[in-house]
């Protein structure tokens, strides 16, 4: 039987999602690629794979925005917003804490919600999944940027008639006539042509790597043995890096579990969910990945000198204002003030930016230059404040920026992908106290 699709808000979108079983513990599902709530129950190998998922879990299967049955949106979704959609699905399901399982595409955006919401992740199951898609030094095995826009400039050509049935050939080898055909139609149904090239041209940006080791939750992660050299590495590679994480790499060509690798997949995730997941109440995190914003006034005695005490004081007061302002927009957490600068910490990165941008764009008004430094990190929480390294690293990242400068560490800019946000490139910098070299880049 096919679950009929229900509705979560997230923000203006409808997001659209199922909900199968009533196992003693929530499961959310985060395809890959594209996907279709409701078509993927008519694939009779699929529909398999997910009730196996279903029989001991409560399942919950999400469309991204601007795939399936969700709402159609211009561009792709950045990270940051699908964490968005996330939680407005869980909330509208009434789950208040999941196992998470991210799959191919959709591990990316798992392992950051999982980094970025502990409180929220029970465990975390990565299935053929990549922290990063292409090329890079410390990173050798993905393909490079221009095979990768190739790869892309020949999905949107083939694209048509004939065009999945050979995908599917390809991605799930073990899937017979019937169900290559199924599948073939659940993607083609699933999401445009330019919705498609959008998200994969996002993915070509995302660099999660630097998250992995923010991960708290228990995780599994899982492949075929005959999958993509890349699919392989890359799932080493997360294991390697997730403290505590477990690989289980199934017997098996292509992308997609089927018939004769599928339960061993299902078994390997029952198994390991069943001894993790627990009933009782969690403990609040003491650590968890924030974006850490840090803003001064360039020339602040030169100022107070000029306008005298009285003056000053009136200038700082108005300039606190707009910046909690634009904090309280942005869903921001003021941390600390001290003087005429200010410390706060953000759940989303871009968020985090546009608020900065936000800020320094405003204070011109005043008559002041105001210039800001970013960072993601995973933070210390105690007695509700944030601290550790990585408020350390974006307070030196700020301190790099010049009079009106949003100023951005590498780790902010490789969260950002499908944001809208540009950079430019500052070069690489030692951060006082702060070990190795880093890559800073400017706002625009």
């Amino acid at each position: 039987m096919t679950p009929e699709a229900r509705y979560a808000r997230s923000g203006d979108v409808n997001i659209a999602y199922t909900v199968v079983g009533d196992g003693p513990f929530d499961l959310v599902y985060i395809q890959g690629f594209v996907s279709h709530v409701e078509l993927a129950w008519r694939v009779p190998a699929y529909a398999d794979f997910l009730n196996r998922l279903a029989s001991f879990s409560r399942f919950i299967f999400l469309d991204k925005r601007g795939t399936g049955m969700s709402d159609p949106v211009e561009g792709a979704p950045s990270l940051e917003t699908r964490m968005d959609d996330l939680r407005a699905v869980m909330d509208a399901a009434g789950s208040a804490r999941a196992a998470i399982m991210g799959v191919s595409e959709g591990t990316p955006m798992s392992i950051l919600f999982a980094a970025t919401y502990p409180e929220r992740v029970s465990a975390l199951v990565l299935q053929a999944g990549l922290p990063r898609f292409v090329w890079a030094p410390d990173y050798p095995f993905a393909p490079s940027v221009e095979e990768f826009d190739r790869e892309v400039r020949r999905m949107l050509d083939a694209w048509g008639p004939g065009f999945f049935e050979e995908a599917v050939a390809f991605m799930a080898p073990s899937y017979d006539e019937e169900n290559r055909r199924a599948f073939a139609e659940y993607l083609r149904l699933s999401a445009s042509p330019g919705a498609a090239a959008a998200l994969e041209r996002m993915n070509r940006d995302i660099d999660v790597r630097q998250v992995l080791p923010a991960v708290r939750a228990p995780t599994l992660v899982l492949n075929l043995t005959g999958d993509d050299e890349e699919i392989v590495e890359g799932c080493r590679y997360m294991a390697e890096r997730i403290p505590g994480a477990r690989l289980v790499q199934v017997e098996g060509q292509g992308h997609i579990p089927g018939p004769g690798n599928a339960e061993r997949f299902v078994t390997e995730i029952e198994r390991f969910l069943t001894a993790v997941v627990s009933d009782e109440q969690p403990e609040l995190p003491d650590r968890q990945l924030a974006t850490l914003l840090f803003t001064d006034i360039v020339d602040s005695t030169a100022h107070m000198a000029q306008l005298g005490d009285a003056g000053w004081r009136e200038l700082l007061e108005t300039h606190h204002a707009l910046v909690r302002r634009e904090l309280a927009r942005a869903r921001g957490q003021e941390v600390d003030t001290a003087g005429d600068g200010f410390f706060a910490a953000f759940d989303g990165p871009a968020r985090a930016v546009r608020c900065a941008k936000s800020i320094v764009d405003s204070v011109h008004d005043l008559g002041i230059a105001v210039r800001s430094g970013l960072h993601t990190g995973e933070c210390e929480i105690v007695d509700g404040k944030v601290s550790g390294i990585a408020v350390h690293t974006g307070a030196r990242v700020a301190a790099h920026a010049a009079p009106g400068e949003v100023l951005v560490s590498g780790t902010v800019k490789d969260l950002v992908a499908g944001s809208g946000l540009e950079f430019e490139d500052r070069g690489v910098h030692e951060l006082k106290g702060i070990p190795g070299e880093w890559r800073l880049y400017a706002a625009v």
